[in-house]
């Protein structure tokens, strides 16, 4: 009854948030400067409401307190929403005031990721211990201290990767809301009632932006929503000690970030030929003749994959 709670608060708060919340970005002219060299595609989308993700920051906390209490580990991992929430927000932030497409300098904003991370990572071994679940040899292994760079590396990681998902409407809300997905019947069979109800929330937030983010999106969630829901991820894998198994649950976050890795490498490499038609790989189906809904469907269809097989490993 808690994750149905935290669930239905979550849905219900996140749409109703965004009826009040994209007017008033509107009327801020919190509107969306598209990269010169994306997609053209995608030059309509300029002005569109952004920065929707800061519903995120708001609706995940609300839900997981309404459907019971808050212990040590929910601070934890909302601490961890806020702080990475709060970092994409003045990135988004930077965007808008310049009217450009680019927020905080690329080594500001990793600077920034590796402080947050490193902290909260350390917080997590201080209150925990650094142990992880070792997939396929079924062992419980403590990292120890070695455990703080581990920890910090897949919220980084994890939190690159949503953001790069974050490139074509409705495609990072979707991804994201299965892999959350995942996490409820994990919490059922583990018996971990936080990690059901943080999940629940993170599901239904997740499926409300989705409403108002569809093909054609009304709202975009901007760095301030991706590097939030990032933070969600990690946490929850964090928690369940189950941080090992996030290539095979997040396949597609890792996908777009090793498509951009590969792009620059095989660019140097080769004196300026391209691996892909644009990095990340959604932008390579787009360019080849896909339409957004085909390439969100391929996603959702591989992502719900992902998570059967990791349920089927860790249950």
């Amino acid at each position: 009854m808690d994750k149905l709670v935290a669930f239905l608060s979550g849905i219900g708060l996140t749409v109703a948030g965004l009826f009040a919340l994209i007017p008033v970005l509107r009327k801020l002219k919190f509107g969306q400067t598209v990269r010169e060299d994306g997609p053209q595609s995608h030059l309509a989308k300029t002005g569109t409401p952004t920065m929707g993700g800061c519903i995120f920051l708001l609706v995940i906390p609300l839900a997981v307190r309404i459907s019971g209490e808050v212990p040590w580990e929910g601070a934890m991992a909302i601490g961890l929403i806020w702080a990475m929430g709060a970092l994409g927000f003045l990135d988004d932030f930077l965007k808008i005031r310049r009217r450009h497409a680019d927020g905080l300098r690329s080594r500001q904003k990793m600077a920034g990721q590796i402080l947050i991370s490193t902290l909260f990572a350390a917080a997590f071994w201080w209150m925990r211990g650094g142990r992880m679940w070792i997939p396929f040899v079924n062992i419980e292994y403590d990292f120890q201290i070695l455990f703080i760079p581990i920890a910090a590396f897949i919220i980084i990681a994890t939190g690159n990767g949503v953001n790069f998902t974050d490139g074509i409407d409705g495609l990072c809300s979707g991804v994201t809301a299965i892999i959350a997905m995942a996490f409820v019947p994990l919490s059922v069979a583990w018996r971990m009632p936080l990690i059901g109800r943080l999940s629940a929330a993170l599901l239904g937030s997740c499926m409300g932006f989705l409403f108002f983010n569809r093909p054609p999106a009304k709202v975009f969630m901007g760095d301030t929503g991706s590097l939030s829901l990032g933070a969600a991820v990690a946490a929850l894998a964090l928690l369940t000690d189950t941080a090992l198994m996030l290539p095979l649950l997040g396949v597609v976050y890792m996908a777009e970030v090793l498509s951009v890795i590969l792009q620059v490498r095989y660019f140097k490499m080769t004196g300026g030929k391209r691996l892909f038609r644009m990095s990340p790989i959604h932008h390579h189906f787009e360019l080849s003749g896909w339409s957004e809904i085909r390439i969100n469907v391929m996603f959702y269809l591989v992502t719900f994959a992902a998570a059967a097989a990791f349920l089927w490993i860790v249950v």
